[in-house]
């Protein structure tokens, strides 16, 4: 499902129009990013829970050459699926 699918989606469901479920859909993703930039946690209820987690500085291995590396250090998004979202998939 592309984001078009998903407005498209939203428009129907919510009797308004594609402009304005595309500003809503825009809406709500920046609100999600704005609130992992400030390192909290984004939670929905039976949908799911975003959160930023820290990744530490490890060692790897090229898989090419085989040559030791480091990996740096990151802060990666992370995403628990909730109950409700989990149950209707099944």
């Amino acid at each position: 499902m592309s984001k078009q699918d998903v407005i498209d989606f939203m428009a129907e469901k919510a009797e308004m129009s594609k402009a304005q479920a595309g500003r809503a859909l825009d809406a709500f993703f920046a609100a999600v990013e704005s609130g992992l930039k400030k390192g909290e946690d984004i939670t929905f209820v039976g949908f799911g829970k975003f959160s930023v987690k820290k990744r530490e500085a490890r060692e790897g291995r090229n898989p090419s050459t085989g040559e030791t590396m480091k990996i740096p250090a990151k802060k990666v998004v992370s995403f628990k699926v909730g109950r409700k979202l989990k149950d209707s998939v099944q």
